[in-house]
């Protein structure tokens, strides 16, 4: 019997929900058989890993130090498979400068943008509204703010709490869609409908703040460029596993719409609001047979 260890918590902006995701899995594997042991991931993780010795880590740890290659460092030091993408594809899509300027190489759009400094901000630095800002290394949408046109605010009546950068994009209008793609394949397209002005952190997680329509109700042409662009990034950035591709369709113009990648998450949440589960599910593919299928594909990079 295989003994998985799933790593939850963590102390990113992102715990809670790091460990709803967690526990979900926990109770997924423990139905399917294995041999389970739920860890809330310290700052003395090797040490904890090196007394519970499991054949593998489901790695559901998410934000900082859970997606950027730093836990990912730890378990290939340790020998120890895992699940989700390795050390670097990690780090390169958890770093949106980075991760935007490979899409850009590899033919990807993305929205213009530069990365400010809190020094540039505080000495009045302005960027042509509607636009957005997030942090430079923060998921599920923590510290994203958008500023509309005609709006009384600029950058340096922003709140800063993640970091001395910041990241300022062109606002994309339009419709937001993500994909899942597990493996060497895209499962599908979701469109996310919420009822604020972004799908937010408060949208992502609380039920009934945002719509899901699956499949993505776009045209068929349109479909498949999502697919294949949500594809592209994973491979682009060395993706393995399980990823969601969030992308922005901009059809308010005349003629056929443009996507733009926003960012690829190499962690997915696995809620029961999270869209991974959902797109699998729409394929067929149950939660218990996608965590299954997460844990089995678990590797190291070495």
């Amino acid at each position: 019997m295989k003994h998985v260890a799933v790593l939850m918590g963590g102390w990113s902006a992102e715990r809670e929900v790091s460990i709803n995701s967690g526990l979900a899995c926990t109770e997924a594997l423990k139905k399917s058989g294995y041999r389970v042991t739920p860890v809330d991931a310290g700052r003395n993780i090797a040490q904890t890993l090196a007394e519970i010795r499991p054949d593998v880590c489901f790695n559901a740890l998410h934000g900082r130090y859970g997606e950027d290659g730093y836990i990912q460092g730890v378990l290939e030091i340790m020998g120890i498979p895992y699940t989700h993408s390795g050390v670097l594809a990690s780090a390169l899509a958890m770093d949106k400068p980075v991760a935007k300027t490979l899409f850009k190489a590899a033919g990807i759009p993305v929205a213009d943008g530069r990365v400010f400094t809190r020094r540039e901000i505080q000495d009045g630095a302005r960027y042509d509204k509607p636009y957005v800002v997030k942090p430079l290394n923060e998921g599920s949408s923590v510290g994203v703010t958008i500023i509309l046109d005609g709006e009384n605010m600029s950058l340096q009546d922003l709140p800063w709490s993640f970091g001395e950068k910041v990241l300022v994009e062109t606002f994309i209008p339009g419709r937001e869609i993500q994909v899942a793609v597990m493996g060497d394949g895209a499962l599908g397209a979701v469109e996310i409908r919420p009822l604020g002005r972004f799908y937010d952190y408060e949208a992502k997680y609380t039920d009934g703040k945002a719509e899901h329509l699956m499949p993505a109700p776009l045209d068929p042409e349109d479909y498949e460029e999502a697919l294949r662009l949500a594809l592209l990034a994973h491979r682009t950035l060395g993706c393995r596993g399980v990823s969601r591709s969030d992308l922005r369709f901009d059809d308010t113009g005349e003629g056929r719409g443009k996507f733009y990648m926003l960012e690829t998450n190499t962690q997915p949440g696995m809620t029961s609001l999270s869209l991974v589960p959902e797109i699998a599910g729409h394929c067929g593919i149950s939660f218990e047979e996608l965590v299954c299928w997460i844990v089995e594909d678990a590797s190291c990079d070495r």
